[in-house]
């Protein structure tokens, strides 16, 4: 009789637990279903933008450790990023890997209630998403200009979806990136030079009627080089269709700084549009 009552009570707790986490699972669902797949209502690393490479690629291996910090009044947000890149066929090629290792962030309960997100923040930080990007020289002459295609996509590997961190989502964009010499001198160690990207940028969504949404990609910029300083401005963003926080627009300017085969790269990041983020970042890249 005694063992007949222990039973009962451990199937009791078990039911329990079980119709708790079925609750719990029921109340993320329902959350999930209100998110907004969107710029405007996610981290500022759930829609990764392209950089400007100037129709070039780097001839050697090139390793990256940076740290991020992005900021507006609803949320703060630090993370560190990691890149590598792979030069293939003599440069007329490339492979990069990048991936965010830890993301750290604590919401406001405004913007908590405006993403529809599970809580303001999580002791274990989020993990963000691997990316990666492929890359093949079409055109070079630096008498006019150099072109590069680029195919990169995103995986779902990113967690805390709860919280609107990152999408849970693949997403994908083609483009291709342009650039020429405005003034340089015999060597390049002294340029200015002009260039820009074009293309195509997808993501899915939560929608039942928009399963993905679709956007025109774009980029301009202006960068100037002195020896060892290179100094770079660009505007950045996309137009989705569905205009419901889909079209960031970011003023982006960075300063490198090459010593041999190491280069320190110093980076502001403002939002214009759709984009609520300001960013400042500390990068160190390593060639091989």
């Amino acid at each position: 009789m005694i063992i007949c009552k222990k039973v009962a009570y451990a199937l009791f707790i078990l039911l329990l637990v079980v119709s708790t986490a079925e609750a719990q699972e029921e109340s993320w669902y329902e959350y999930a279903r209100l998110f907004t797949y969107s710029p405007r209502y996610f981290g500022p690393n759930a829609f990764p933008l392209p950089e400007l490479r100037s129709g070039r690629l780097s001839n050697y291996y090139e390793v990256e450790v940076r740290g991020e910090y992005h900021f507006f009044k609803g949320d703060q947000t630090k993370d560190l990023y990691g890149r590598l890149f792979i030069p293939v066929a003599e440069s007329r090629a490339g492979l990069e890997v990048s991936f965010i290792f830890y993301e750290y962030y604590n919401m406001t309960p405004e913007t908590v209630a405006e993403r529809h997100a599970a809580g303001q923040s999580w002791n274990e930080g989020a993990r963000g998403d691997v990316i990666v990007s492929s890359f093949y020289k079409l055109f070079k002459d630096n008498k006019w200009a150099d072109i590069l295609c680029e195919a990169t996509l995103k995986t779902a590997s990113g967690n805390r979806l709860a919280d609107a961190r990152h999408t849970d989502a693949a997403s994908y964009w083609f483009d291709f990136n342009i650039g020429r010499f405005l003034m340089k001198n015999t060597d390049a160690s002294s340029f200015i030079r002009i260039q820009g990207l074009a293309g195509f940028y997808c993501w899915m969504t939560n929608d039942i009627v928009h399963r993905q949404n679709d956007a025109f990609l774009y980029a301009a910029g202006l960068s100037l080089g002195y020896k060892n300083l290179t100094v770079q401005a660009d505007i950045v963003g996309f137009k989705g269709y569905l205009n419901n926080g889909d079209r960031p627009l970011i003023l982006r300017s960075m300063l490198n700084f090459t010593c041999k085969k190491n280069r320190l790269s110093l980076r502001y990041k403002q939002g214009v549009h759709d984009f609520l983020y300001d960013t400042w970042s500390l990068a160190y890249i390593r060639c091989f």
